[in-house]
């Protein structure tokens, strides 16, 4: 707070007004450094990111439905339904009920990709991501096109995260 030391005219009540010009160099010293910085710091790469729609999941008796999670070990464990595969196993049984839903088709001039039928994969939260991502690779190498992912969404929430 500023005080008056001589009496200009009598009256000998104290200056109350604030001296706002130190604040607002600051300010705009501030504003300066943010609006050359922020761009500085903030680079990221032009995208074009996919727009999220929620899609229920249509189960279908010829889907795959795989769960992974990791033993006590720290392994990673690939049930086919209930039934506990290897990963050499869920690559032949991958391949073989591939095939038989061609032969059942007629053959492949007869199929879309979107007639042949899909992996769901439901991944504990806990298994590290390359027992998640071993399993979508051996499901491609078979020949599924379409591997989704089944999800929890938090309680009470419409949300359509992935």
């Amino acid at each position: 707070m500023a005080m008056s030391v001589g009496s200009d005219g009598g009256d000998d009540k104290p200056m109350s007004d604030i001296n706002t010009t130190p604040l607002v160099d600051v300010m705009l010293v501030l504003l300066i450094i943010f609006l050359i910085a922020v761009p500085v710091v903030v680079q990221t790469v032009e995208l074009q990111l996919p727009k999220v729609a929620f899609e229920p999941t249509t189960t279908k008796p010829e889907n795959v439905s795989l769960s992974i999670t990791t033993n006590a070990d720290g392994n990673c464990a690939v049930f086919w339904g209930m039934t506990p595969v290897s990963s050499d196993e869920l690559l032949d049984r991958a391949v073989a009920k591939l095939e038989s839903d061609i032969k059942k088709a007629g053959g492949v001039e007869n199929l879309t990709p979107e007639d042949l039928p899909e992996v769901h994969i439901r991944g504990d939260i806990n298994t590290p991501y390359r027992c998640i991502g071993g399993t979508i690779y051996t499901m491609q190498r078979a020949g599924f096109p379409r591997v989704g992912f089944i999800s929890e969404p938090e309680p009470g929430s419409n949300s359509t995260r992935l």
